[in-house]
């Protein structure tokens, strides 16, 4: 049985084997970003430029695993980058001789981006942009003259404007196409639900992970792939229809692997499994598979559960890139994907939920405390810890809480492996070479483990960060094990300060993060009951169940919220119980909603969801008491009585079992 939402256990030493195993394309940009890190250090050392281990670290922040992407967001950072040291040149003219408006300087700048980063669509690498000009504003406190002031801010635009070029030159030059992405995306769902017809048991986990990711992804992935070039406008609406239809396929699959009554017969899932397989390929090739045949044996002989896999599955494969054509075989009038409901560049709450201010507020306090530490100690070399807060910094309590035990281990990493390149492999270097080959070799580990899970993906940034801290020391070989000594002390004094700041200043729960986002997942289903089109119906599915995984992963941060911050025992009972019967309903609704759109059924589940009963609830299991269906032959009357009961049946094992699971202990999430 699966874990309840919200239950997800502590990652073991298997677990943690499994998060570093590859996948497709984890090796490819693992090996991409190594290669621009040792680049931009060829580079920052032929010219000579400072801090180029800051060079190296924001490459990491600049690339995507498709073309399109890294070279659109290397770009938009080249030019809010300008506009930054251009508003430091004006800064800097009125702060540059006095202290006190210096750090004044930084701590309003920092609040303004700070507040922008997180009210906005910048927040990848807003935290960056704060990061440069604070740093940049303090350095110039220690400049002798203007010149060097000015020199100053040309290399603080160089730091940055460097890792920038060699990642599009690169990028440009090695990176996959959106359309090759998204056909190895497809192509990697057809094989896991063909591997999922004949070993049920073996890859439901793994088929419950893929829906929970959605198909978000694999959509923008298409957008890009026409703005690029890479696919014809005429091949997306097709691709976007296979997306939907490779939805469809892994639900059915994944009814099969949950419902021992739902699986098919050998005659059924061989056909299918080689159907499957010969797509796969297809789309691989760069292609898409079109006047699909699949020949089944005749259904009658099939259970209810069966005939719909069976029905749901011909009708996906046949049609699979087909556009404008139904469940029922008709044309559609709107075959796209529901609007984006959040457009623009501010979040619709950017001004109006206080958290945005809070976070900048918290932040910046870090930051500036940070700064003023090593100034009045007059210790320079753990300048890290300022630049540490930007990396760091969280929303909430738990996701910081949860992030500090993967930046410490991140932190001790990096400082282990930077020792020991340092003691016994630089001082036999002469060249830049042998840097640039011990910088990819770190930056292949540390890719390794940020582009992979994000689990523990944290831990790869933060070994990438005090590695390159260690290792580069100026434009050529270094081996001052002072200066990776204080450069260490100052990360792991950054995360501390944040810890104490974030814990103990505002604390934020992920409980409002929670009610918020289980009252919206509630109105994606209630909007599903509505008549429409199929491809449109798919993708609100995918959406829905990508958003209740991310409700898993809010539920689960809860139990590193410390006791003054995490609700009460109850309260994340009750929350898991809703989302629980959320996730047993999802199959039945999308399967009727396909078949009957606005079906009663919805309204009477979806209540139960929230505790609230309708005025005249269905009884369990009572399927004859239910309206009748109105044209509807026998075979679709019983397919959708065998639906009608799944759900009912669902919600009753939960009902059974919610004594149980409001008596479960709560030392899982003990106090931190």
């Amino acid at each position: 049985m699966a874990q309840p939402a919200g239950d997800l256990a502590r990652p073991g030493a298997a677990d943690l084997l499994k998060l570093l195993a590859p996948f497709p394309g984890r090796a490819e940009m693992a090996c991409r970003v190594a290669l621009i890190c040792a680049l931009t250090i060829f580079v920052t050392s032929a010219y000579g430029t400072p801090e180029a281990a800051i060079s190296a670290y924001v490459v990491f922040f600049l690339n995507q695993p498709d073309r399109v992407f890294s070279v659109v967001q290397s770009l938009a950072m080249l030019v809010l980058v300008t506009l930054v040291v251009a508003l430091i040149t004006v800064v800097a003219i009125f702060a540059l001789d006095d202290p006190v408006w210096r750090v004044a300087c930084i701590a309003g700048l920092s609040l303004t981006l700070l507040f922008v980063t997180s009210a906005s669509k910048l927040r990848p690498v807003g935290a960056i942009v704060a990061m440069i000009v604070g740093f940049t504003l303090d350095e110039l406190g220690s400049v002798p003259f203007g010149e060097a002031a000015t020199r100053a801010l040309l290399y603080s635009w160089v730091m940055v404007g460097i890792p920038i070029g060699v990642s599009i030159c690169v990028n440009l030059a090695l990176a996959p196409s959106p359309r090759r992405l998204a056909g190895r995306a497809l192509a990697k769902h057809l094989r896991l639900a063909a591997q999922s017809l004949a070993e049920p048991d073996a890859t439901r986990d793994a088929l419950n992970a893929c829906l929970r990711k959605g198909d978000a992804q694999m959509r923008s992935w298409l957008t890009l792939s026409a703005l690029g070039g890479s696919s014809a406008r005429a091949d997306i609406a097709p691709l976007r229809q296979a997306v939907s239809s490779t939805f469809a396929i892994l639900v059915s699959a994944d009814l099969a692997a949950r419902e021992p009554s739902s699986r098919l017969p050998a005659s059924f899932v061989m056909p299918i499994i080689d159907t499957l397989e010969s797509m796969a390929r297809m789309l691989e090739a760069g292609g898409y598979p079109v006047d699909i045949e699949l020949n089944l044996p005749a259904a009658t002989e099939l259970t209810p559960l069966a005939r719909v896999v069976a029905e749901e599955l011909q009708h996906a494969i046949t049609f699979f890139a087909v556009v404008d054509v139904d469940v029922d075989h008709k044309p559609q009038a709107d075959s796209a994907p529901p609007p984006n409901e959040h457009g623009g560049f501010f979040l619709p709450d950017a001004f109006t939920n206080p958290e945005h201010v809070r976070y900048a507020v918290k932040t910046t306090a870090a930051a500036v405390f940070c700064c003023l530490l090593y100034s009045q100690l007059n210790w320079s070399g753990i300048h890290t810890c300022f630049i540490t807060v930007y990396m760091v910094s969280l929303g909430t309590t738990a996701e910081t809480v949860e992030k500090m035990t993967l930046r410490i281990a991140g932190c001790i990493a990096g400082a282990l492996l930077g020792t020991a390149a340092i003691v016994f492999v630089i001082p036999a270097m002469t060249s830049v070479v042998g840097l640039m080959g011990i910088v990819f070799l770190g930056a292949l580990l540390s890719a390794w483990i940020a582009f992979g899970s994000p689990r523990i993906s944290y831990a790869g940034f933060q070994i990438a960060l005090v590695f390159f801290m260690c290792v580069i020391q100026g434009a050529g070989p270094g081996f001052d094990l002072t200066v990776a000594r204080d450069r260490t002390i100052g990360i792991l004094i950054g995360n501390v300060v944040v810890y104490l700041i974030f814990t103990r200043v505002w604390p934020v729960s992920v409980a409002e993060r929670v009610d918020t986002a289980l009252s919206s997942l509630q109105q994606q289903w209630e909007r599903l009951a509505m008549p429409g089109n199929s491809a449109t119906r798919r993708a609100q599915a995918s959406s829905a169940m990508a958003q209740y995984g991310a409700l898993e992963q809010d539920l689960a941060l809860m139990r590193y919220e410390p006791s003054w911050v995490r609700p009460d025992p109850q309260w994340l009972a009750e929350r898991r119980s809703a989302l629980a019967r959320l996730g047993a309903l999802e199959a039945p609704m999308l399967l009727i909603a396909e078949r009957r759109p606005g079906d009663a059924a919805f309204a009477g589940w979806l209540s139960q969801v929230t505790g609230n009963p309708p005025q005249q609830p269905p009884k369990t299991g009572a399927i004859t008491d239910r309206q009748p269906l109105a044209n509807a032959d026998a075979a679709t009357d019983e397919t959708l009585a065998a639906l009608l009961h799944l759900g009912d049946t669902r919600l009753a094992q939960l009902q059974h079992a919610a004594p149980n699971m409001a008596a479960k202990d709560f030392t899982t999430h003990a106090p931190a």
